[in-house]
């Protein structure tokens, strides 16, 4: 299996934006302000250097899925100035995760740890994603507030 395999199987498209490629898979009922109840997608990312996850964040709690492939490294900027790092992969004894929730106002982007080929992931979030609610990250105001991150910051941001 290769990710030009998964992008033709499940009919991939680019991410606007953030990067990677997807398709969605579940939208809810619309609620009355026009969100839907919840969303889930399915994504994938690869190795190759212009292909990660930018960082963003939401107004809502995500849920990221690992399915096949190589482990993901979540970078999370928490909004009370904290860094942390999430792998979502099948390692889970060695402390990797198969579903993470990365909670609502979070900076996150991630990319296909290093050594990886791809990954084959999910996104479930409800209420559901909006493009109105994804905010893309900035690397020189992320970089003021983290300094500690700034290159990671940096490998994970695009204009």
């Amino acid at each position: 299996m290769t990710p030009d395999d998964l992008v033709n199987h499940f009919g991939l498209e680019p991410i606007p934006r953030e990067g990677g490629r997807f398709r969605r898979t579940w939208a809810g009922p619309e609620r009355a302000d026009g969100r839907p109840e919840g969303t889930a997608i399915i994504a994938l990312l690869t190795a190759e250097p212009d292909d990660y996850s930018a960082l963003h964040r939401l107004p809502a709690d995500e849920v990221w899925h690992f399915y096949l492939g190589d482990p993901l490294e979540l970078l999370l900027l928490d909004p009370d100035g904290g860094a942390r790092t999430a792998v979502l992969g099948p390692d889970l004894l060695g402390g990797q995760h198969v579903q993470f929730t990365v909670p609502a106002g979070t900076w996150m982007g991630g990319r296909v740890a290093a050594g990886g080929a791809w990954t084959l992931f999910g996104c479930t979030m409800t209420p559901g994603f909006t493009y109105e609610g994804y905010e893309h990250g900035d690397a020189d105001r992320l970089t003021a507030r983290y300094p500690a991150e700034a290159a990671r910051i940096a490998g994970l941001c695009r204009s």
